[in-house]
């Protein structure tokens, strides 16, 4: 199991992109020759295991050999009622440790309220990715600010929580790397943008994250999901029905800075995609 790295998404606030953000995470991870495996901790929305069903029923239908992680939906069906607390967290902690026997990354996806099983996915967790979307409503989940200076006045019960998690990880020797994904990122400047992102750097000073610019809001990503696809699958012509646009190549790129950010993967596979891309593209 200490070979394996356990990458949690996750964000006490639902509507942030964690879905999204941890299936491109797995797909860009699997292209760059990683062995993942996925879990899916959301037994209401299941949202993770909406995108990878439709990924497989998209693959048979065009008859395209798309990558596929191992994937396990943690709910009352596969494991115990979820109600029986010691008996789901001994399901997971199994879990976790079956497929890192197997596989060198397992991608967490949780869901957006606080519950035990949030609370020992963090507890798991070598890197924490956090999607945050741009705006004020949900800066609140990880702290407070001024209504009048917007300065920083107070950090969130999540913060704290996840502050918790980090330390009883130290007590095993262990350490979580804590990523905040500013995600669906207006394209244009504004004050908020600017305000938004001036809070985030003096929180990370008190909370040890790293902030890192994520995906934007595209189009495309509401466009690939019923397909199961991501923005660093080879889309060409039958994979997705048309060539790839510009809107592609820069969530290709977005995703790249990610993963570097992330020091995860090999960035220069999508990084050689994202001209090839660009090229057909402006060719299109």
């Amino acid at each position: 199991m200490s070979a394996t790295r356990v990458i949690v998404v996750a964000n006490e606030k639902g509507g942030s992109g964690k879905s999204t953000v941890a299936m491109h995470i797995a797909i860009a991870l699997m292209k760059s020759g990683q062995r993942v495996a996925t879990i899916d901790l959301d037994t209401r929305q299941r949202s993770f295991t909406h995108y990878i069903e439709n990924r497989r029923a998209w693959a048979k239908h065009v008859a395209r050999d798309l990558d596929i992680p191992d994937h396990f939906c943690f709910s009352r069906a596969n494991y115990v009622s979820v109600e029986d607390e010691a008996a789901g967290r001994k399901a997971l902690t199994d879990a976790v440790d079956a497929l890192g026997r197997t596989y060198g990354l397992i991608v967490i996806d949780t869901p957006g309220h606080d519950s035990y099983l949030m609370r020992l996915a963090h507890s798991l967790a070598d890197t924490l990715v956090t999607p945050l979307n741009d705006s004020f409503v949900d800066f609140e989940v990880l702290g407070t600010v001024d209504p009048e200076t917007f300065g920083v006045t107070g950090t969130s019960h999540y913060s704290r929580m996840v502050q918790e998690a980090r330390r009883q990880r130290q007590l095993d020797h262990a350490s979580t790397d804590w990523i905040v994904l500013r995600n669906r990122i207006s394209m244009l400047g504004s004050r908020n943008k600017r305000l938004v992102g001036d809070g985030l750097k003096e929180l990370s000073r008190t909370l040890n994250f790293r902030c890192v610019e994520g995906l934007a809001e595209r189009v495309i990503f509401r466009e690939l999901y019923p397909r199961g696809l991501t923005a660093v699958d080879d889309l060409d012509e039958i994979t997705f029905g048309a060539r790839p646009t510009m809107s592609h190549v820069s969530a290709r790129l977005e995703m790249q800075n990610l993963l570097s950010a992330m020091l995860l993967g090999d960035p220069r596979t999508n990084a050689e995609m994202a001209v090839r891309d660009r090229g057909a593209a402006l060719a299109g």
